[in-house]
């Protein structure tokens, strides 16, 4: 007998497991298809971000950044360590617990909502149903009211570095070490490349990092890019740009690895390579050829402004669908999606989602970089302030980085906020708010803020963009 469900979310990853959970709290009887186990042979719930992503990655930023404090910056506080040691296989355990802690809060959750979990591989076929192959091999069909499709994405190859993860690994590889490489060498300096590069090397390990782009965080507001390669470069990171990988070869239990730059061809040797140089959506063997989704040339699932798909009554959300591959962006679609199938009106305000890239000082931004303004046509004014004249910072011996604000030229409204310095993430979410709001840097500028807190760069910010930051001299405009 076939089972009978109002939604059925295919994958369990932020943008699957918050639909489920979103679908039954308003009463649809939903159920959520899983495949993947993790190394503690637990049903992978959370997704790549909670297994081998967001959460395991942050685990070990936090601990090698730890040692780093200690090992470095304890004296200028008065505080004498002795030796200090580094137990690379307790800090994976660790990071393994903590996963299994979120995984079984997410199970949790699923029982308290009454979200049927199913285990198996999920594939849409015609008339909304969706085939479950199992682990042992057996099918079994559900009939969907409603399909929401959350598979997520997967690492990019690169036929010169085929992963083994042994010496050559991708991200997830990278999240495995059990000692400290002498040499690492990882492929792609964006976000993943800089977040894992950032955790070997404050262990010890001489990073370089190989990017095949010409410009550094492209994505990134680019006097924030520009503050961020200084900083690395003092921190330790090898960063050569414009470095193309041609080929790779394994001798002796070591990676060799050509690459051209500047016309020339060159080689290093690492002890391991981590390729991080983008991710793709998970869309192969999900769709049966006559259900009615379309892909684009990508292999992105074509959707709507709301994540409907070309067949009603069928959405896709998370890194399956256009827009930031980025957990909070594909959790509020799933959100989306479960509140109009219940009938409610709701979106995603896609000009205000936050990045975050979780390095020492961390880079956050939300809405328009300077050089988009630029592309775009739009009279804007900005304000900057450095973390070096916050009193808070400077306590804390960590004041490296700026708040950037951007405005409306003609009616002072938010358009963007980067940040690079301490607790980026958490500060810029301030202005996420503010600009859901509508708010003008003037309203920034005559919000009270706490003293002393790091917060007040914002604030300062703020106040720079109409020529009025107290705690720095302002810019005289140019007339």
């Amino acid at each position: 007998m076939m089972s009978k469900f109002d939604v059925v979310v295919i994958g369990s990853g932020p943008a699957g497991y918050v639909a489920a959970i979103r679908a039954a709290q308003l009463g649809l009887k939903t159920a959520c298809i899983e495949k993947a186990h993790n190394k503690s042979d637990k049903l992978a719930l959370g997704g790549t971000c909670l297994n081998w992503g967001c959460i395991p990655s942050k685990a070990l930023l936090d601990s090698s950044y730890k040692y780093h404090e200690a090992k470095d910056n304890f004296a200028v506080h008065g505080i004498g360590t002795g030796e200090i040691t580094m137990d690379v296989p307790a800090m994976i355990k660790r990071k393994d617990a903590v996963i299994d802690q979120m995984v079984g809060g997410i199970a949790g959750l699923f029982k308290a909502n009454g979200v049927t979990t199913i285990e198996g591989t999920g594939k849409v076929l015609a008339g909304k149903k969706v085939e479950v192959t199992a682990a042992d091999g057996s099918i079994s069909v559900l009939d969907a009211g409603n399909i929401i499709i959350a598979a997520g994405s997967i690492p990019v190859a690169i036929p010169p570095a085929p992963v083994d993860q042994d010496i050559i690994v991708d991200s997830t590889g990278g999240l495995e070490f059990q000692s400290v490489p002498a040499k690492l060498g990882v492929i792609g300096a964006g976000v993943i490349g800089l977040e894992l590069g950032s955790v070997w090397s404050r262990l010890g390990s001489q990073v370089v990092m190989l990017e095949a782009l010409d410009t550094f965080l492209p994505a990134v507001d680019g006097q924030i890019a520009k503050e961020a390669a200084k900083v690395f470069k003092k921190q330790g990171l090898d960063i050569k740009m414009g470095a193309r990988v041609t080929a790779t070869k394994i001798v002796k239990g070591k990676v060799e690895v050509s690459y051209t730059q500047n016309d020339e061809e060159k080689t290093e040797t690492f002890d391991k390579l981590i390729v991080c140089v983008g991710r793709k959506p998970f869309s192969s063997g999900l769709l049966a050829p006559d259900c009615g989704v379309n892909l684009d040339e990508r292999g992105f699932i074509f959707v709507d402004d709301y994540c409907e798909t070309d067949a009603a009554g069928i959405f896709a959300v998370g890194d399956l669908v256009r827009g930031p591959m980025l957990a909070h962006k594909g959790s509020e679609e799933g959100v989306m999606v479960a509140e109009r199938i219940a009938g409610h009106k709701v979106t995603v305000n896609y000009d205000c989602i936050p990045s975050v890239i979780y390095t020492h000082p961390e880079i956050a931004g939300v809405g328009k970089t300077e050089e988009q303004l630029k592309a775009d046509g739009i009279s804007y004014k900005a304000g900057t302030f450095p973390f070096a004249a916050i009193g808070r910072a400077v306590a804390a011996d960590d004041s490296v980085g700026m708040v950037k604000m951007l405005a409306d030229e003609n009616t002072d409204r938010i358009l963007g906020c980067h940040i690079i310095g301490n607790s980026a993430a958490d500060l810029v979410q301030q202005i996420v708010i503010a600009m859901e709001f509508g708010s003008s840097a003037e309203d920034i500028g005559l919000t009270v803020f706490s003293h002393p807190t790091l917060s007040e760069a914002v604030h300062e910010a703020a106040l720079a963009v109409n020529g009025q930051a107290i705690h720095m001299p302002n810019r005289k405009k140019r007339k």
